[in-house]
């Protein structure tokens, strides 16, 4: 079982894909506009695309529940690419196989990252690893420890796409108000900021209703005197409180410097932290997490800090552990049901002792088709067991009328194995020829696989297994004239 590939969930199929585009964090919006349009065109000559849909500054409205739009800043962009239906999911795999080297080749100041839809409890960012420390935390250490982290990933072959939440750095002017000539101007921190703020980014003064939406009035200096604040700051001109004659910056600064910050700086249960993401290359998240996870827990943290794992191992912790309250209870109705229904503990045992040998066809179903066991496979398993459960009472059942109808121990057992042979088979061969459809499909084929291959194995080992530990169990010999009175099975029929 060790050689089969683990997997969460699939991918979707639908019939599309997204590029996601990041400029070092700073960047201006119009550069992404302008290396998006590039993306575009290229993706417009290729045969198998459609349509292309692209968002700039913000992901898209979240049509597709498993995927998380992205937080809203101006160096991200998006590209959603529809593929023509007739082409199928072959189309999406050769876009793929095209976009993700010509943007390495001709974008490589950017992080981009290509991928398709996912399913059910889907992450957009498979490898998580989240450092974190007090609510005060230096943003320096935080950003060492996750400088170490990225290090392991880029020199993993296993690991693409690698950053981390906070993004980058980036640089700020910051004028040295000095506040004793400030109060002999009458102008205050607020004024030089409102200035600074109206020469660059502009100052919201008002909205604008347009039908059912809200457009900001930006009050913003022109082009050119935008161009004139950047070269010589320090003759920005600033307007007093309570007065229409404005004063220079240099009037109320020392100087003016620069300064590197964090653009976003996240928390976690009130914790700083700050989160090393990455995506698997041709390779599951399991894989990957094992080849990755010794070096990052070797990783030194100072007192205060810890190292926890989010992203897809936690979220498949999450949903198997959803399945543990329902399993126990259900487990514990079985038994008294079958201990109820036979009178006796023995059969109880063996019917559970058969049902760890399903796993031998499970591993044989997945290792022959090359599918993954996911959480769709472990639904399917937690099936299987009960179908394994339904032959096995059958058999045992047709041993019961055996001996009621006063039949030998070992004579009992044999008829019953032959007997019961073409109804379990028969009934197993429905269940699997059912399951046969659903093996094309992305979603359920792990599960289509895990029940065919688990029953078709099983219920043939069943018919075999069970008769052994029944005649174990209850120390029938191989010889029926040397069987005592006293190891004759006692227990009623159903």
């Amino acid at each position: 079982f060790r050689f089969v590939p683990q997997l969460f969930f699939p991918d979707s199929s639908r019939l599309q894909l997204m590029v996601d585009y990041w400029l070092p964090e700073g960047s201006r919006i119009e550069q992404v506009v302008a290396d998006l349009q590039l993306v575009e065109e290229e993706l417009d000559e290729l045969p198998e695309v459609e349509s292309v849909s692209t968002f700039v500054g913000r992901g898209p409205p979240r049509f597709y529940l498993p995927v998380d739009p992205e937080m809203s800043y101006a160096s991200y962009g998006q590209v959603i690419v529809n593929t023509l239906p007739e082409e199928g999911l072959d189309a999406v795999e050769r876009v793929i196989d095209h976009i993700e080297p010509w943007l390495a080749e001709n974008m490589p100041q950017a992080l981009s990252r290509v991928r398709k839809y996912g399913v059910g409890s889907w992450d957009d960012w498979k490898l998580e690893a989240r450092f974190s420390g007090p609510w005060n935390a230096d943003p320096e250490v935080l950003r060492g420890l996750a400088t170490r982290g990225l290090r392991i990933l880029d020199d993993s072959p296993l690991a693409k796409n690698a950053r981390t939440n906070w993004r980058e750095r980036t640089r700020r002017i910051v004028p040295e108000y000095v506040q004793e000539r400030g109060r002999w101007a009458n102008i205050s921190r607020d004024n030089v900021a409102g200035a600074t703020r109206r020469a660059f980014d502009g100052q919201a003064v008002g909205l604008y209703r347009e039908e059912d939406d809200l457009i900001p009035i930006v009050l913003r200096d022109v082009e050119e005197q935008r161009q004139r604040a950047a070269a010589s700051l320090d003759q920005l001109q600033v307007v007093p409180r309570l007065s229409t004659e404005t004063v220079p910056l240099s009037a109320v600064a020392r100087g003016i410097g620069l300064e590197w910050e964090d653009a976003t700086i996240h928390r976690f249960d009130r914790r700083r932290a700050i989160t090393v993401q990455a995506s698997p290359r041709g390779v599951t998240f399991p894989t990957l997490y094992a080849s990755v996870r010794e070096a990052f827990e070797a990783i030194e943290l100072p007192p205060g800090y810890r190292l926890e794992w989010d992203g897809e191992l936690r979220s498949s912790r999450e949903s198997q552990g959803g399945l543990i309250p329902g399993i126990v209870p259900a487990f514990v109705i079985m038994v008294f049901i079958i201990v109820t229904l036979f009178n006796a503990f023995r059969p109880a045992l063996i019917i559970f002792a058969v049902i760890p040998f399903a796993a031998i066809g499970i591993t044989l179903g997945l290792l022959t088709t090359q599918t993954p066991f996911g959480f769709l496979s472990l639904l399917g398993a937690m099936s299987l067991s009960g179908m394994m459960i339904k032959n096995s009472v059958v058999l045992l059942d047709e041993v019961n009328s055996n001996l009621a109808a006063g039949l030998a121990p070992l004579e009992s057992v044999v008829e019953a194995a032959v007997s019961r042979l073409r109804p379990v088979l028969n009934a197993a061969a429905t269940t699997i020829l059912g399951m046969a459809p659903l093996v094309p499909d992305v979603f359920w084929n792990s599960m289509a696989v895990t029940i065919m291959g688990g029953l078709l194995f099983g219920t043939v080992l069943t018919m075999v297994v069970v008769p052994v530990l029944y005649a174990t169990l209850y120390r029938i010999p191989a010889d029926p004239v040397s069987l005592p009175p006293s190891a004759t099975p006692r227990h009623t029929s159903s």
